[in-house]
């Protein structure tokens, strides 16, 4: 099997997180994305990362490749099928991620670019997920469970790049839980293994 990937892109890092946690044998091969290699356009004509040729398919979404990895291997029940209320939980905040927080990331991260607002005002914008997040992780360790699931891994990658836009902020936010979750995940041997140069 063979995923095309860019380190740093988050999709990337998540459809890498779940194979890895799979125990996939992948090869990864990184992508210059101002180079798109011709085999990865034949595979997915749009030429985003990530893609998975699995050999019986191909699977051009992170959320695809996650479920995929999953389906094969679940030691620790990432995907919550113990509590399906749960497991419709992660689905509904992963849908969130990747559409209301995702824009506003962009905002935050790139606010020169969108001079309508300060970077304040979209950091603002993104609070409320913060603090439904912060919420989330009173009195457990994890989103939706006493152990990691997929909303986790999902979330992590984009949360990472938000915390990353203004360091010192992040740092004394009043999200300590958030925090605390975001820097477990980054220092987790999982989450190393998959951002090995």
């Amino acid at each position: 099997m063979i995923l095309f990937s860019f380190r740093r892109c988050p999709w990337a890092m998540r459809a890498r997180l779940a194979l890895r946690y799979a125990g996939c044998e992948v090869e990864i091969r990184e992508v210059a994305m101002k180079n798109k290699p011709a085999e990865l356009l034949a595979l997915s004509p749009k030429g985003t990362v990530p893609v998975l040729d699995t050999g019986a398919g191909v699977l051009e979404e992170s959320l695809d490749i996650m479920r995929w990895a999953l389906a094969q291997n679940d030691p620790q029940d990432w995907q919550l099928k113990a509590d399906p209320v749960a497991a419709q939980h992660a689905e509904t905040l992963i849908a969130r991620n990747d559409s209301t927080f995702k824009a506003q990331v962009n905002l935050y991260k790139y606010a020169e670019r969108y001079p309508e607002h300060t970077r304040e005002h979209y950091r603002q914008q993104a609070e409320a997920w913060l603090a439904e997040l912060e919420g989330l992780l009173a009195g457990r360790p994890y989103l939706l469970a006493t152990h990691p699931s997929i909303a986790d891994a999902a979330l992590l990658p984009l949360m990472r790049q938000f915390a990353g836009v203004e360091p010192q902020w992040f740092a004394e936010a009043a999200y300590p839980r958030v925090r605390s979750w975001l820097e477990g995940w980054l220092a987790s041997e999982l989450f190393r293994s998959v951002m090995a140069r």
